[in-house]
């Protein structure tokens, strides 16, 4: 897929994407790195995949670097601001892409502790490597979006309700951060097509995916996904600071 963003455009601007070691945020990564960014490979459990995806970057002229962290725990997030600090000396895009709450074996309160809890966290971490002109992007689905306005998948739910009480909190900063020269944009899409949320989905309920691709009219992959994630970094803000990806006509808009 062409890169939306033009070669060296992002020349000089430093970034992060949140869980980009695979899927939509790698792919987002690589756009960023394509255009001059430098940028930081986030992971939180698999450092191998993360330095595949830098060393990819590195080989094709561009400047990675990686950065583990859960983000749910505040000292691992704050050794993870100090590294890039101490690599890049700033942030100029933070996109929050990693999100969760599928997994087995994890807490009843996980989902809220990661897509709510860290998310504040980590924004609280990064405010002070962020300057004027910088963006913040929170990624997000149609599902939990609309999580109050329209039905989800029943084992979408915990991630739904979580996700969009993220995006709650995170919105009632927005006049903080404008105060502060600081732009903030949700990307709102459908089910993405190979990422790990719709094999979840599908191996759960069998027949998901057709049945949203028959809803929706056609689902976003990966690499067109991410290419909007990428755009909503540096394209003006929205109306509603809100960038649809995706059909919307059987969700009730904001």
């Amino acid at each position: 897929m062409t890169n939306p963003l033009a070669a060296g455009s992002l020349n000089g601007q430093r970034v992060l994407v949140t869980g980009s070691s695979r899927g939509v945020g790698a792919a987002t990564v690589g756009i960023f790195a394509e255009a001059g960014a430098s940028v930081v490979i986030n992971f939180r459990n698999k450092e191998a995949r993360a330095i595949k995806v830098a060393d990819a970057i590195r080989a094709a002229g561009g400047t990675a670097i990686t950065a583990g962290a859960d983000l749910t725990d505040e000292a691992s997030v704050a050794a993870m601001i100090e590294t890039i600090r101490a690599e890049y000396g700033g942030l100029d895009i933070l996109v929050m892409n990693a999100s969760g709450g599928m997994e087995t074996g994890m807490a009843p309160d996980y989902a809220m502790k990661l897509n709510r809890d860290a998310q504040l966290n980590l924004l609280a971490a990064v405010r002070p490597l962020l300057g004027a002109g910088a963006r913040v992007v929170f990624v997000t689905s149609h599902q939990a979006h609309f999580f109050e306005t329209a039905p989800t998948m029943p084992e979408y739910v915990p991630v739904a309700r979580s996700k969009r009480a993220g995006e709650d909190a995170l919105r009632a900063l927005i006049p903080e951060l404008e105060s502060d020269g600081i732009g903030f944009v949700v990307v709102s899409g459908d089910i993405i097509e190979g990422t790990v949320t719709a094999t979840l989905l599908e191996r759960s309920s069998p027949g998901t995916m057709s049945a949203r691709k028959v809803a929706a009219g056609r689902l976003y992959n990966v690499s067109e996904f991410a290419a909007e994630v990428a755009l909503a970094a540096v394209e003006p803000v929205p109306a509603g600071n809100t960038r649809y990806v995706g059909d919307t006509t059987d969700m009730v808009t904001d």
